[in-house]
């Protein structure tokens, strides 16, 4: 009798723990970027290979043109008056998701304009927000604060930024061989400490 009622208690609780464990789903990932010379690409594959999850470039439904100086100009314009382009990129499902990384370069000191596009027009409440940037050398500007109050229903953790290209210098990918080794090891670091891995 006695051999029963073990039996029965280790059998609910088992049970009990199994159900448990079935509710405690690996958290969904996925890591939106924005990326004109290939730094912040290479940051986000980065990241993938550490912790997983979807990978997605930001791609505009009319893009940016090719000479910088044209962009640049363009780019002010759209801060100035607030315009959000349109991107093509089209995410499904993102409630699915628990975390989402959104990774950009710094352009004018500022989020670019497709990020903010992308943090406006997808519903993020709730989730786990964590940004990541390059820049040309003048650090993140405001786009940390904005992510923050682009997502104020979110939790937004400690961005990531390093050193990037700087297009205008004609000093495209720079984040490869040595610096690329190294902003890995950064990266590993930076995720070790948001106990992302």
């Amino acid at each position: 009798m006695k051999n029963i009622i073990i039996t029965i208690i280790l059998a609910a609780a088992m049970t009990w723990t199994n159900a448990n464990a079935q509710s405690i789903t690996p958290k969904k990932i996925l890591i939106v970027y924005l990326s004109r010379t290939n730094n912040t690409k290479a940051v986000a594959e980065m990241i993938q290979k550490n912790v997983g999850g979807t990978l997605t470039s930001l791609v505009l439904a009319k893009p940016y043109p090719k000479n910088y100086k044209a962009t640049v100009d363009q780019v002010a314009r759209e801060n100035e008056t607030g315009f959000l382009p349109p991107l093509k990129t089209k995410i499904e499902d993102i409630e699915k998701y628990d975390v989402v990384f959104v990774g950009f370069p710094t352009w004018g000191m500022k989020l670019p304009p497709p990020m903010k596009s992308f943090l406006k027009q997808y519903d993020l409440v709730g989730k786990t927000v964590i940004p990541f940037n390059t820049n040309g050398g003048y650090g993140v500007g405001s786009t940390f604060e904005t992510v923050k109050e682009l997502c104020p229903e979110c939790k937004v953790l400690e961005g990531y930024t390093t050193k990037g290209g700087s297009e205008r210098d004609g000093q495209l990918l720079m984040i490869k061989e040595d610096k690329a080794k190294q902003t890995e090891t950064d990266i590993k670091k930076w995720l070790q400490k948001l106990k992302m891995i």
